[in-house]
């Protein structure tokens, strides 16, 4: 029987070595597969319930169809898109969802900033007070804006008149202004009810950033004779910037958003009509489907590059944290 030889055996270890890294590729990709596989479930859930019914508000963007007007569907190409941008209602919505976002962002950010330094010190009942200034954000939005429409700022039994009433009768007088707040600055009740509702969330998210300052560069500013404000200004601020910058952009995503209030208070009226109202409006008033895809499309991809820099600024502090 003749001997193996080099050349015979060769061939054989040849073959044997190429089967071994493709073995190898295949285990690694049944690994991948079986880490994916629970997840495969969950991400066609999300598909089908965010990106399918988007594609379909894409896709009637760009027809004509206004139930009024059955005859007329067709394609319509960009006229929906120039109809959005060429709207003087929609340019008006535009405007008052850009002050109305502003001014909400920018007082509860000032007041949950003045709220976190009160609640970041110790004192008796701290943890109740605490869960008292977290409970307005607990609210359901229709509630809170029902609460503030009836409650508070109805003229006839309102908190707020009742408490003016009460002011004058405590100086002998019977003639206590009666102002309907609703009418009179509609724009400002609305901004004050998602201001009293935002302000918890800015609150929270300011008191994790000062529960995370450095304790011992505190202790050591104090002990260099630096005052309160000094502390606040040149190591608190610098600190606590990722948190208000992350709690800007996070209170802009949802506050663009806003339809409670605005639908609940004043209807839209008096120039509160904000982009989701006035998308609103032309969907189930008008019955413009085509426009009212545009106009969704459009808040859609405005609401996406706010998201995006919120995103960044969450990575950027989640890097921080990892870091230390």
């Amino acid at each position: 029987m003749p001997t193996p030889t080099a050349e015979t055996v060769r061939p054989a270890a040849a073959s044997g070595d190429g089967a071994t890294p493709v073995r190898g590729a295949a285990a690694r990709r049944a690994k991948e597969w079986a880490r994916r596989a629970p997840l495969l479930p969950a991400l066609v859930f999300l598909i089908v319930v965010t990106q399918l019914p988007f594609v379909a508000t894409v896709v009637l963007s760009f027809t004509r169809w206004n139930a009024l007007a059955p005859d007329r569907r067709g394609f319509a190409a960009f006229d929906n898109y120039a109809a959005v941008f060429t709207d003087p209602a929609l340019r008006a919505s535009v405007l008052t969802t850009v002050l109305l976002t502003v001014t909400v962002v920018l007082v509860s950010l000032v007041l949950g900033l003045g709220l976190a330094l009160l609640l970041d010190r110790k004192f008796f009942g701290r943890g109740l007070v605490r869960t008292l200034l977290i409970t307005p954000f607990l609210v359901v939005p229709v509630a809170a804006a029902l609460l503030w429409k009836h409650a508070l700022y109805n003229a006839s039994y309102g908190l707020f008149n009742g408490v003016l009433t009460a002011v004058w009768r405590l100086f002998g007088s019977d003639g206590a202004p009666q102002p309907d707040w609703m009418t009179s600055s509609p724009l400002a009740a609305v901004e004050t009810a998602l201001i009293w509702q935002w302000t918890p969330f800015m609150m929270l998210i300011l008191l994790a950033g000062l529960q995370s300052r450095p304790a011992d560069a505190i202790e050591a500013a104090r002990m260099d004779g630096a005052g309160a404000f000094a502390i606040f200004r040149h190591l608190t601020l610098p600190h606590l910037r990722r948190y208000l910058e992350l709690a800007a952009l996070l209170g802009t995503v949802y506050v663009v958003q806003n339809f409670d209030a605005v639908f609940t208070i004043t209807s839209g009226g008096l120039g509160t009509a904000n982009l989701p109202y006035t998308l609103y409006q032309t969907f189930y008033q008008a019955h413009d489907y085509g426009r009212a895809s545009a106009q969704g499309v459009v808040v859609v991809v405005c609401s996406l590059l706010v998201a995006t820099f919120a995103l960044r600024t969450v990575s950027s502090l989640l890097r921080e944290e990892i870091t230390r």
